[in-house]
């Protein structure tokens, strides 16, 4: 249920930026910051979330979380500046981050192996399309009617009922003892902190790179993007030497020597960031080029949430039946048609000539993805350390959302800064930019092509009981 109320605010922000923008007099340069603020903070701070929630009482940490997330969606509904929206949607992401691991272990614990558990993280998926087609309809509903700021009050209030009822149903796991002194000892807080700012530095200069390309030309960019490529390169090297003494390790370096789960984490970062990128291009697209209403653009992103429903429902009961590989490789193809059309479609064309397929096409692989992704990534954490593993899965696709919106931002801005128009707001500009943003998806949908026929093709059947 929070899982939903969170996708639904993000789906507010998706099919209302264009008017929240105008009522917080946010800069067109800094149009996508409410969505890439929110999985910068988040990405940056799962990883710390996790390997804690796995040593202090983790239904304790979830309703934590879920009382945070609460009150900064509250929060959201009073924004009266940019900025403010801006940092309430920053702590909204710090708020997920402690939330979604937590739930992640919770189906662990609580869900034996196979069908059972394979169902119970596809619900996980399932949480999140669905809250945000009801975001799509009601934020569109509500900034063409009674103002966009209801739709966070609700949420958030809602929220908050659910949290204080958590208390109550989510069961007590076993009573944590010694906690402080397991903190120092078992949680690996330097490897910890260069994960955690590393990708908060790359993420920030993404951010500022989609407000304006120019920046990276700034010292400050310059010099938070060679530290975080150094603490980046010296995140394995701590790993290895923790190994080595036999102390814990954040994420042991021989993960990553399995080929399939190396494969599963670089293929949700590029899916991840082309679903997200293509769902808030298409509503800025057909508002901003086809000059369509919010209601109008978020019932013409319906197709994808339906779909994404549908996906979330049926495949956690067949992943057990189907090899990994051609259940991906299909729906990555699939899922390529989806920025290829709405990269050649004419605005003047009728929906249902392309736009309407290209929304049907959009959800397929990153949604049967994330149950696939986070089956395999969780059978490579012990039990005892499924909260960090939910981490470990749910940062790579916050990063993908960062990396796949501020990339496909700064493609339109430069794109559409270099087109003839003297308006470069004017619907031709924005949809030479649009275009170009589309294009650049798809060379990544292939390029995970590639990855899942290398990386995948000998996985077979995943998410069967063990006896």
């Amino acid at each position: 249920m929070i899982t939903s109320l969170s996708s639904l605010s993000s789906g507010i922000i998706t099919v209302g930026l264009p008017q929240i923008a105008k009522d917080v007099n946010l800069e067109e340069r800094l149009y996508l910051w409410p969505s890439s603020v929110f999985s910068l903070t988040a990405g940056s701070t799962l990883l710390l979330a996790g390997a804690v929630a796995d040593i202090v009482d983790t239904r304790l940490m979830e309703l934590t979380g879920c009382t945070l997330l609460g009150i900064f969606t509250l929060a959201l509904g009073f924004s009266q500046t940019g900025i403010q929206l801006v940092v309430f949607r920053a702590l909204q992401g710090i708020a997920i981050a402690i939330h979604w691991p937590c739930s992640v272990s919770l189906v662990a614990q609580y869900i034996p192996n196979g069908k059972a558990r394979n169902i119970g993280f596809a619900c996980l998926g399932l949480a999140m399309p669905l809250g945000f087609s009801v975001g799509l309809l009601l934020g569109g509903f509500l900034v063409d009617s009674i103002g966009w700021r209801v739709g966070f009050y609700i949420t958030g209030a809602i929220m908050l009922v659910q949290s204080f009822t958590g208390y109550r149903i989510v069961p007590a796991g076993p009573k944590a003892h010694n906690i402080m002194s397991r903190l120092l000892k078992e949680l690996d807080w330097i490897g910890a902190m260069i994960a955690c700012s590393s990708l908060a530095m790359f993420s920030y200069v993404l951010a500022i790179l989609s407000a304006d390309s120019d920046n990276i030309r700034e010292p400050s960019a310059i010099t938070m993007l060679v530290f975080s490529t150094v603490l980046m390169i010296s995140f394995p090297v701590w790993m290895r030497f923790q190994e080595g003494r036999g102390r814990p390790a954040l994420v042991p370096n021989k993960l990553w020597r399995n080929l399939p789960f190396t494969s599963i984490c670089v293929m949700t970062i590029l899916t991840t960031g082309v679903q997200n990128a293509n769902e808030l291009f298409s509503s800025l697209y057909f508002q901003e080029v086809q000059e369509l209403s919010a209601l109008q653009a978020s019932l013409r992103l319906m197709p994808s949430t339906v779909i994404a429903i549908f996906l979330n429902f049926t495949t956690g009961s067949l992943i057990h039946r189907t090899p990994v590989f051609w259940l991906m490789l299909i729906s990555t193809i699939l899922t390529a048609g989806s920025p290829l059309l709405m990269a050649l479609i004419n605005p003047a064309w009728s929906y249902w000539k392309g736009a309407f397929f290209a929304q049907s096409l959009a959800p397929l692989g990153g949604d049967i993805l994330f149950t696939v992704g986070l089956l395999i990534v969780s059978e490579g954490f012990p039990d005892k350390t499924q909260a960090l593993a939910g981490a470990v899965y749910s940062t790579l696709s916050f990063l993908g959302v960062s990396l796949g919106t501020n990339l496909m931002q700064v493609v339109s801005l430069l794109v559409t800064k270099g087109t003839q128009y003297r308006d470069k707001s004017s619907p031709g500009a924005l949809l030479q930019g649009y275009q170009a943003s589309f294009w650049a998806m798809f060379a990544l949908t292939m390029a995970c092509l590639v990855i899942c026929f290398c990386g995948l093709r000998n996985v077979g059947k995943i998410g069967l009981k063990r006896e």
